[in-house]
């Protein structure tokens, strides 16, 4: 039988890190109760994450920005991608990304879908 238990605390947390770093050195097979174990624990210490510490939610032009200035992209790079007019208008808020847009950039750029698919107010819905 496994030593398994439910997350409810910070302590059982910190146990079920502690637990699970030990499989990191050497990593179970799968099927084992050694993997079974560790896959039960990997998912219980996933779902503890996903409730305690959820993601910011990441504002798409904010990380179209942060590709020109950080990233080595520029506007002109992103107006090749989904043209002049529509770059500038997406930097400034005026247009929404479309999922063409949004599958184009993320091929070409290496940005993740969902950092470029949430949600974001326009220039226009803010006035």
């Amino acid at each position: 039988m496994m030593d398994v238990r439910p997350l409810h605390t910070e302590q059982d947390y910190e146990w079920a890190l502690h637990e699970v770093a030990r499989y990191f050195e050497t990593q179970p097979a799968p099927g084992s109760e050694a993997g079974d174990r560790f896959e039960v624990l990997s998912t219980l210490i996933k779902a503890y994450e996903d409730t305690n510490f959820p993601m910011p939610r990441v504002d798409p032009v904010d990380v179209l920005h942060f590709a020109i200035e950080s990233m080595g992209k520029s506007q002109t790079e992103l107006a090749s991608l989904i043209g002049r007019n529509r770059a500038s208008e997406i930097l400034n808020r005026i247009r929404p990304l479309t999922l063409d847009m949004i599958r184009t950039i993320s091929k070409e750029w290496n940005i993740p879908i969902e950092s470029l698919a949430a949600p974001y107010e326009l220039a226009r819905e803010s006035a």
